[in-house]
């Protein structure tokens, strides 16, 4: 099927199932505005993130990649009014627009937004005793998938949910001879969560406004 037809069919449903307010549309569109790279989650994955935090009760969130902020409004609006959510982000740019649009949504009592490389800042968190974390979503740098996954393990308890976005890389996936560091970081992710003793998950392929892409969802057990 064509991407048109993809495109029709996420708006067709989003437009019935899922609301983005103001701070949303705004967030997505100054990060346009800003030059950053268009990797924001869609509004509807952005709304399935929201539920399986719901779902699982989190009342802590530790996502890996801010960008502009917008999968951290949805993510943020999960959880109680005593609830925490921790995001990493290395670039300031990025750092900067998401600070702004995490202030116009009303959370930045909520969310403790921390700019830096999270192979630096994710040590400092596990010094801090900042876990455990009900949710985490990791959304950054694919080659760094592996290294995050066994900081999001060690940040996390039996029951906590792992999300890892953009993993089908367009197919390429399947290829074990592409050198791309990114489709190359994605496999290593995946074989370490099918062999790892803590950890139950599948991954979907999705189609839709963003194309060809998929996610991986864990369960943090035992």
């Amino acid at each position: 099927m064509p991407q048109q037809t993809w495109t029709a069919v996420d708006d067709y449903f989003n437009g019935l199932l899922v609301e983005e307010d103001g701070a949303l549309l705004a967030a997505a569109a100054d990060s346009e505005a800003a030059g950053l790279p268009a990797h924001q989650v869609a509004p509807n994955q952005g709304k399935l993130l929201h539920l399986l935090a719901r779902i699982r009760g989190a009342r802590t969130i530790l996502e890996i990649g801010t960008l502009g902020g917008y999968s951290t409004i949805w993510l943020a609006r999960a959880l109680p009014e005593d609830g925490r959510l921790v995001t990493l982000e290395s670039d300031p740019r990025c750092a900067a627009v998401a600070t702004a649009n995490i202030a116009r949504a009303g959370l930045e009592r909520v969310v403790d937004l921390r700019v830096g490389k999270a192979r630096d800042s994710l040590p400092v968190l596990a010094d801090e005793g900042a876990g455990p974390f009900d949710l985490v979503f990791i959304d950054a740098d694919k080659p760094s998938n592996p290294e995050y996954l066994e900081w999001a393990v060690r940040l996390t308890r039996p029951g906590s949910v792992i999300v890892g976005d953009n993993v089908v890389r367009d197919g390429a996936v399947t290829d074990p001879a592409d050198d791309d560091p990114r489709v190359q970081g994605v496999r290593r992710f995946t074989e370490l969560i099918a062999d790892h003793p803590r950890l139950t998950a599948t991954t979907l392929q999705t189609v839709g406004a963003k194309g060809y892409d998929g996610f991986t969802l864990a369960l943090v057990t035992g």
